[in-house]
């Protein structure tokens, strides 16, 4: 590991929050430069702290010891997220012989100078009880390769010397800070503490001497594990040779796990709370899977025990994948994970003899060889949060079988960190949205109604695939909704509707991107206005081409999926209030939506035993706006304000008074109906909803 600190840089981080004063904008400095090294810490681990004073309401100028606050990520961390806490008070906790995890929490937000400030971390006494001016924590990888061993307290030693204080593995909390607290004092000249299974802590009198070492002290470790592992040279041994691309199977294996891990919750209006996937399959996960000592590494316990909230004690793991059998083997190993939570969690609640709510059993990490890495959440950002942890995993039980042995923390401790209030309050309990955990699929998406149906479900809650045949358009689509909603919520996929490989291609990475999908809303279509006369017979296939094949054939590989994981979903069909109330000139799109209407209602029909709802909304005359208008509109648009008889400027205020309401029908009603729609507020299916301010002509009938 190489220190990273630069004094110029150090100068700048002073300046920019110089009201905050120097040592806690050196403490920003140093914090951010390791939350930036994923090999140190990663996803809101590790902590760091920095002494000094505080001058409160009365003038006195009062010892101080400011923390990382809950919620901040030290890669990202700013002074407001290092709350300041009475340090003369919290070091007097220490006299106390013992202190429960609920009163800690309450002395620490009871002594904070700013009630507004965010929890204090957990290991805020341990930080307070060392006398250093600046301490940082990490759970650096070499440091876990090195203490994740049955002679991990020897290596220590023999790597170390006398430059570190050496914990044994106790779980975080007020008993931790006071054995810490006592290692150091039977050797104060160390320049660090080591604590078993759990991390490292480095001390020093400024921000640039703690980090340093804490960069010397990574740096030996790192150095004895390279060391080991050329002289050792044991490697994995290859042993399964997949028949085809990880992704094909990627593709076959997501949705039928998606539909496994789905927890039904008994209520019709929303039957079950589903996960979504982060699939990787790099070549050293690949190596790893696909190895003869996979199943043995992978069915051993986490790096850390606080990785268990992400990724569970132990991940799913499929040892000899038939690839022509996969869903049976799949449901069978779900099954069988299941029971083996089910009877750990019975065991140590009686050998413990405590009452705990049961979490849910599902795996969250899934290892398939000749596929790869599954990782499962509730959000696309969880399964990318878990995905990376365990990738981090792997490279660490890689290194370790490489060096020695392999041995982590037995399942009791593990079970105390899993069912720790103060772990689980990381995890979040805002209420969540209609769509929560859904995956959405829009054709057409870089147009004026495709757009905003996909902002409206990201909205509601549900990651959407936006899909269009205009790459520069979707990208620039996607990227809006991305600075908007973030990264996760949306991805693309270029796609021609009109093309049944392309379609196949569409649904298979969205099984990729998100493990599957909910709500599948064909959209993408195409207008020409003219008279039946002068109608050729190469404009009317390229109008039913887009507007009917292509919706048959979305629809089609739709059901393919929803089927596959058995959770039923939605399909709301973008049609027209043309189908009810045509207009001359405009016989082709016409009749290509009849057709749709037609081919939703008996798809309804068909689908509704396997829980499917299919409905059909039938907007009139959506425009758009200037940042995204309706290329439909911009085509056919001066021939429709000709048949109409009107000049082209004056063409959407003919369609707005036209309607009983007189009102503009946007994108984002079109949208509001597909949520409505898609969050089971009514019991419907086969229904068709207008959208269009209410025309008399178009009533549905």
């Amino acid at each position: 590991m190489k220190s990273l600190y630069n004094d110029s840089d150090a100068a700048a981080f002073v300046d920019r929050f110089k009201d905050a004063g120097e040592d806690v904008a050196l403490r920003v400095y140093t914090s951010q430069l390791i939350g930036r090294d994923p090999d140190l810490v990663m996803h809101g681990g590790g902590n760091t702290s920095v002494k000094g004073h505080f001058t409160n309401i009365l003038g006195e100028r009062v010892p101080a010891i400011f923390v990382k606050g809950s919620g901040w990520n030290l890669d990202t961390i700013e002074p407001a997220g290092l709350p300041g806490l009475d340090l003369h008070y919290l070091k007097k906790l220490r006299a106390l012989d013992a202190l429960s995890d609920e009163e800690m929490v309450n002395q620490l937000r009871t002594h904070l100078f700013d009630t507004s400030s965010p929890n204090p971390s957990v290991e805020t006494l341990l930080h307070a009880f060392l006398p250093h001016k600046f301490v940082d924590h990490s759970h650096a990888d070499a440091i876990l390769a090195i203490t994740n061993r049955p002679d991990g307290e020897a290596l220590v030693k023999e790597i170390f010397g006398d430059r570190v204080g050496i914990v044994k593995y106790v779980m975080p909390g007020f008993e931790l800070a006071k054995v810490c607290a006592d290692v150091f004092e039977a050797n104060p000249k160390v320049d660090g503490l080591v604590l078993l299974k759990h991390g490292l802590f480095s001390f020093g009198d400024t921000a640039k001497e703690s980090y340093e070492r804490h960069a010397e002290l990574v740096t030996l470790a790192e150095e004895w594990l390279e060391n080991e592992k050329r002289s050792r040279g044991r490697k994995l041994t290859p042993q399964f040779n997949a028949p085809a691309e990880p992704s094909m199977f990627a593709a076959q294996a997501a949705p039928a796990l998606r539909g496994l891990l789905a927890e039904a919750t008994g209520d019709p209006d929303a039957p079950y709370k589903r996960l979504v996937v982060e699939w990787r399959a790099t070549e050293e996960i690949l190596s790893f899977v696909n190895s003869a000592e996979f199943s043995k590494l992978a069915l051993t316990g986490p790096l850390t025990p606080d990785h268990v909230i992400r990724t569970k004690a132990l991940p799913l793991v499929i040892t000899d994948p038939d690839f022509g059998n996969l869903e049976e083997q799949l449901a069978e190993g779900v099954t069988g994970y299941r029971r083996k939570y089910n009877e750990y969690f019975d065991r140590m609640i009686a050998d413990k003899k405590v009452e705990r709510i049961r979490l849910d059993d599902f795996p969250r990490i899934v290892l398939i060889p000749g596929v790869g890495l599954l990782a499962w959440g509730d959000s696309k950002k969880a399964a990318r949060i878990a995905a990376d942890i365990y990738e981090h995993t792997i490279r660490v039980k890689t290194l370790v079988h490489a060096t020695g042995e392999y041995q982590a923390l037995p399942d009791s401790d593990l079970f105390d960190v899993e069912y720790w209030p103060l772990e689980q309050a990381k995890l979040g309990k805002a209420k969540p949205k209609a769509l929560h955990g859904q995956v959405a699929v829009v054709t057409g998406a870089a147009g004026a109604i495709g757009s905003a149906v996909a902002e409206s479900l990201i909205q509601a809650g549900a990651h959407v695939v936006l899909s269009d045949i205009n790459a520069d358009a979707l990208t620039e689509t996607c990227n809006d909704l991305g600075a908007k909603y973030g990264k996760d919520s949306r991805r693309g996929v270029i796609c021609d509707v009109t093309d049944e490989h392309s379609v196949l291609a569409l649904f298979n990475e969205v099984a990729r991107l998100y493990g599957g999908a909910d709500i599948i809303v064909p959209n993408a279509g195409i207008a020409l206005s003219r008279a039946l006369d002068q109608l050729d017979a190469d404009d009317w296939q390229r109008v039913m081409d887009v507007n009917l094949n292509g919706y048959f054939l979305v629809m089609r590989e739709g059901t393919r999926l929803l089927k596959r994981q058995g959770t039923g979903g939605h399909m709301v069909v973008i049609g027209s209030k043309n189908v009810m109330a045509p207009g001359a000139e405009f016989s082709a799109y016409s009749a290509s939506k009849a057709a749709v209407h037609q081919l939703a209602k008996v798809s309804a029909m068909e689908l509704a035993k396997e829980g499917i709802r299919v409905n059909v909304l039938a907007p009139d005359a959506v425009f758009g706006n200037d940042k995204n208008p309706s290329g439909l509109w911009d085509e056919v648009g001066p021939d429709r304000a000709k048949a109409h008889g009107i000049d082209f400027k004056q063409l959407e205020d003919h369609y707005r008074n036209r309607n009983l309401l007189r009102t503009r029908i946007t994108g984002k009603h079109v949208g509001n109906a597909v949520v409505f729609l898609a969050s089971n507020q009514t019991p419907t299916t086969g229904a068709t909803l207008p959208i269009d301010g209410g025309i008399p002509g178009a009533f549905p009938r």
